[in-house]
């Protein structure tokens, strides 16, 4: 099986220990990661801002750095998504061929995080272990594009001594939504407040989430507001255990 990580521009700009924490926990799981270097932005804020011509370049360059592996796993949902819901439009409404290629290529091999652990590889417990009380937070693109559904959950309840506290009103937006949240500050502001102040009300030490862009979103009012509570990716949940814990 030859599997490449999808680290995301957010991760390898601001948070390079998620992508770190995801190869770490691929191998202990006995897979081979390789991290091919001419990947880069996947074109998510080009074609959310409607600049879809400046994103096929990317498309091309997306297929050619993941070109000849079985599986493309990236700890992001919103830009497995992005190559999976908007790839196959794009190639659809383009006029070069190698779009089509790519789309049909690559898609069915991307694979977030969550569904590559529980769907692929089949496994729920990945031996972790993470003694805090944490809770949930399900990104939209997960969960209404992706539907990773309880995958993400299941995981997180067979961490040791991990108590999972359920987030209310979880499935409601955090008001990021990437562009979003330059064009309409102000609601995306106040949509953040609303999921702090339901982090906030479950006394959980850590809000966790499987996309680093909602959670810099929920961590800046969280640390706007002097809170205790921390935002954390899942794969550094799951990465550590009880010889080596995640710092």
């Amino acid at each position: 099986m030859r599997v490449a990580l999808f680290a995301t521009c957010v991760n390898d700009a601001v948070y390079p220990s998620t992508a770190i924490a995801t190869v770490q926990l691929l191998e202990r799981l006995g897979v081979q990661v390789d991290f091919p270097a001419a990947q880069t932005c996947c074109g998510q804020p080009q074609f959310n801002t409607g600049y879809r011509r400046d994103t096929e370049p990317l498309v091309r360059r997306m297929g050619r750095a993941f070109e000849g592996y079985d599986f493309v796993v990236t700890p992001s949902g919103s830009c497995a998504a992005m190559v999976r819901d908007n790839y196959p439009r794009i190639a659809a409404k383009g006029t070069d061929p190698r779009l089509t290629q790519v789309a049909d290529s690559l898609v069915p091999r991307m694979y977030e995080l969550t569904e590559f652990l529980v769907d692929v590889l089949k496994v729920t417990d990945v031996g972790a272990y993470f003694p805090h009380t944490v809770t949930y937070h399900p990104s939209c693109h997960g969960l209404r594009m992706l539907g990773l559904g309880d995958r993400p959950a299941q995981l997180l309840r067979a961490v040791r001594g991990l108590e999972l506290i359920e987030l209310p009103g979880a499935e409601e937006c955090c008001g990021f939504g990437g562009t979003f949240a330059v064009k309409n500050a102000d609601v995306s502001a106040a949509m953040g407040v609303d999921k702090v102040r339901n982090a906030r009300s479950t006394g959980a030490d850590v809000l966790c989430g499987a996309d680093n862009s909602c959670l810099m979103h929920i961590d800046g009012i969280l640390r706007r507001q002097d809170a205790p509570q921390r935002a954390l990716h899942l794969a550094e949940i799951l990465a550590g255990t009880e010889e080596e814990p995640w710092s």
